[in-house]
């Protein structure tokens, strides 16, 4: 139904400067996404302008130069570092000759090309039918008549019509079936609570590094690269964190300024996990000129999903490209950590975070002094997961003597849990 683009396609980019920031793009970003795609940039026609002219986005003596520039570099698309009505892209296509695909629908192809799991390609599928449900006419204005001949005489319906139709049966199944992966991740959330296994969550602006802290983290192997969105489906990982005891610890997909809004809402069943998180830890690019814009976009973003009420952790990485910063923790006056300054690339600072988050999710610690006989020796072993035996030794009747310290959520849940007899093991 799409098209899609292929490695080596050649484009023509088109970016204009505009005085209100609402809708102004930067361009180094742009060519960063062009890059994601695949796709060669020949060059670039920008310009000024105070408004979108009506008829071609860009004026018209700046679209034949687009036209120009498509004739003498040979482009077969050209990209506009905006987003674009469906009468701009048409009479842009008339004019040029050629493809025209604006800034969202750029977005939603890196999307559609990065979607590994079953739930992230129905997401991004039905952000492309909403998209492209404003769209159809361009593709069909010479039927916009009544079908006719043997077979396809019928009650009057038009292509047009009959496209809006499928169109709106396929964006229904697609929900029916989201809704079905929502109920498990439901179910997932549920069973971490019954275990009360808190959510530590990563967002940021994309290619932040968020994924790469996520592998130092977690010693797992998502796919991390300098490029823009090159993780799309959130991965959850389990770890223990000193003093705090099993965390869930989620790496989600990255924001960017003007996020089409399609995809925001496509996403957010996905973006719970953020949502209910205990603790998000924002990753900013501290080397990155727009650091202050993009951590307001995703600030944005963050209340478009209400998840803006969630306690956060600044974490200000990739410091290795910057001279004279430090790995260190700022603290508010009350002494909290607010910030941690690292490098996950580098893998400078980490204990830092360590640090700073079992500052921020530290409970009450408890300590208790374990005489456990031989048939409980899965509570041990459940002990040692858990990382809180201080001491330990045996007696000749072969019980374990055992001497914890562990948060007191982790305690009460191992009350709560199959090893509940393990209250009646302490030595008072």
């Amino acid at each position: 139904m799409f098209d899609r683009y292929q490695a080596g396609e050649q484009a023509v980019l088109v970016h204009l400067d505009f005085p209100d920031e609402s809708t102004r793009e930067d361009l180094t970003e742009f060519k960063m996404l062009v890059s994601s795609a695949g796709i060669e940039a020949l060059t670039v026609v920008s310009g000024k302008r105070n408004t979108p002219h009506p008829r071609f986005f860009v004026g018209s003596g700046k679209a034949d130069e687009v036209a120009e520039a498509v004739r003498l570099f040979g482009a077969n698309v050209i990209l506009f570092n905006h987003s674009l009505t469906p009468s701009q892209e048409k009479n842009m296509e008339a004019l040029c000759q050629c493809r025209v695909v604006d800034r969202t629908t750029l977005i939603l192809d890196i999307f559609a090309q990065r979607a590994r799991t079953h739930e992230g390609k129905l997401q991004v599928e039905l952000a492309q039918l909403r998209h492209l449900s404003s769209r159809l006419i361009r593709g069909w204005t010479h039927l916009e008549r009544q079908k006719g001949g043997i077979g396809l005489r019928g009650p009057g319906e038009t292509q047009l019509e009959t496209d809006r139709r499928l169109l709106r049966e396929r964006m229904i199944n697609i929900r029916k079936r989201l809704e079905k992966v929502e109920v498990q991740r439901q179910q997932g959330r549920r069973a971490r609570a019954r275990a009360e296994l808190p959510t530590l969550s990563l967002v940021g602006y994309t290619n932040a590094g968020k994924s790469t802290l996520f592998n130092v983290i977690t010693q797992a192997e998502v796919y991390a690269a300098d490029q823009l969105f090159a993780t799309l489906d959130p991965t959850l990982r389990r770890i223990s964190l000193p003093s705090v005891g099993r965390v869930i610890l989620a790496d989600t997909v990255g924001f960017i300024r003007h996020l089409p809004h399609d995809l925001v809402a496509a996403f957010k069943a996905t973006l719970t996990e953020t949502r209910e998180a205990e603790l998000l830890l924002h990753v900013v690019d501290i080397a990155d000129d727009r650091r202050t814009e993009n951590i307001e976009q995703v600030e944005y973003v963050l209340k478009e999903i209400e998840a803006d009420e969630v306690p956060q952790l600044i974490i200000c990485n990739k410091i290795d490209n910057l001279d004279d910063i430090e790995p260190r923790i700022d603290r508010d006056i009350d002494g909290m950590p607010i910030r941690v300054w690292l490098s996950a690339q580098a893998n400078i600072g980490i204990d830092l975070l360590f640090i700073a988050l079992a500052e921020r999710l530290g409970t009450h610690v408890v300590k208790h002094q374990l005489n456990i006989p031989p048939r409980a020796g899965k509570l041990r072993g459940e002990l040692y997961k858990l990382n809180c035996i201080t001491s330990e030794s045996y007696d000749e009747e072969g019980y374990c003597h055992l001497e914890v310290k562990l948060p007191s959520r982790e305690w009460q849940r191992l009350v709560k849990s199959e090893h509940s007899e393990i209250a009646e093991f302490i030595e008072h």
